[in-house]
């Protein structure tokens, strides 16, 4: 669905080429603990970085788990949910999500597969897709 994908974006209308290449456990002491999934578009790097939170967050919430290739889903909805919304930002590289905006893509990408109900974060927010800019 999301490792490879095309989305146009909403000012420009240029379609833009999205393809998974990376997932990294980052842990660092000078920012937030996060999975960074890159993502090249049209040849520029993009990382999207999910906060390790909501792992815990989510098995705490449904007793299920988040696997690498979720997070990888994840990730992708988010960055086409940001390219269409027009919340992108060209030559941008990094983007960090909050838990609750992650476990809102989440449970986009399980409705989107037809996942059992028991699979969705039922308190997340609506799937008004949110898209954090920070």
């Amino acid at each position: 669905m999301y490792e490879d994908f095309h989305a146009t974006d909403r000012w420009t209308t240029q379609k833009l080429h999205c393809l998974y290449q990376a997932l990294i456990v980052a842990i660092a002491t000078r920012h937030a603990d996060a999975v960074d999934i890159k993502f090249v578009v049209n040849g520029q790097p993009v990382w999207i970085a999910l906060p390790h939170p909501t792992w815990v967050e989510y098995n705490k919430r449904t007793g299920r788990v988040i696997t690498d290739p979720l997070a990888i889903q994840i990730a992708g909805h988010f960055l086409k949910s940001a390219i269409e919304t027009g919340t992108y930002e060209h030559g941008r590289e990094m983007y960090s999500l909050t838990v609750e905006e992650t476990l809102t893509h989440l449970n986009a990408v399980l409705k989107e597969v037809g996942a059992p109900p028991d699979a969705l974060v039922k308190d997340a927010p609506a799937n008004d897709v949110l898209v954090n800019t920070a």
